[in-house]
C-alpha cells in the first residue's frame, strides 16, 4: 500500500511539473510572449551598438591624440585643439604627456 501511495505522489508531482513547463512554453508563443522576446532582443542589440560606438569614439580620440603628439614632436610646433582640457578629458596626465613628448624615439626631436 505504501509503495502505491509513493508512486501516486511521484506521478502527481511529475504531472504538475510537466503541466507548468508546458504552460511556460505555450506562453512564449503567444503574441505577448513573442513581443516580449523581440523587445528584449532589440534592447540588447541597441545596448551593444551603443557600447560599440562609445568604444570607437574613445579609440578615435586616443589615436587622434597620438597622431597630434607625433606631428608636434616632428614639427616642434604645438597644434591647436589639444590643450590641458582635452588631455584631462582623455585621462592624460600633463607630466606623463610632457615625458612622452621628450622621450621621442629615433627620428623625433
Amino acid at each position: 500500500m505504501i509503495k502505491r501511495l509513493f508512486w501516486l505522489g511521484l506521478g502527481i508531482a511529475a504531472g504538475v511539473v510537466a503541466t507548468r513547463k508546458a504552460a511556460e512554453a505555450a506562453e512564449k508563443f503567444t503574441p505577448a510572449g513573442v513581443g516580449e522576446q523581440v523587445g528584449d532582443g532589440l534592447r540588447a542589440l541597441a545596448s551593444s551598438i551603443g557600447a560599440f560606438g562609445a568604444e570607437v569614439r574613445a579609440g578615435m580620440a586616443e589615436r587622434e591624440h597620438e597622431l597630434t603628439d607625433m606631428v608636434e614632436r616632428r614639427s616642434g610646433q604645438p597644434l591647436p585643439g589639444f590643450d590641458a582640457a582635452t588631455n584631462a578629458a582623455l585621462g592624460i596626465d600633463a607630466r606623463s604627456d610632457a615625458r612622452a613628448r621628450g622621450a621621442g624615439g629615433p627620428g623625433f626631436s
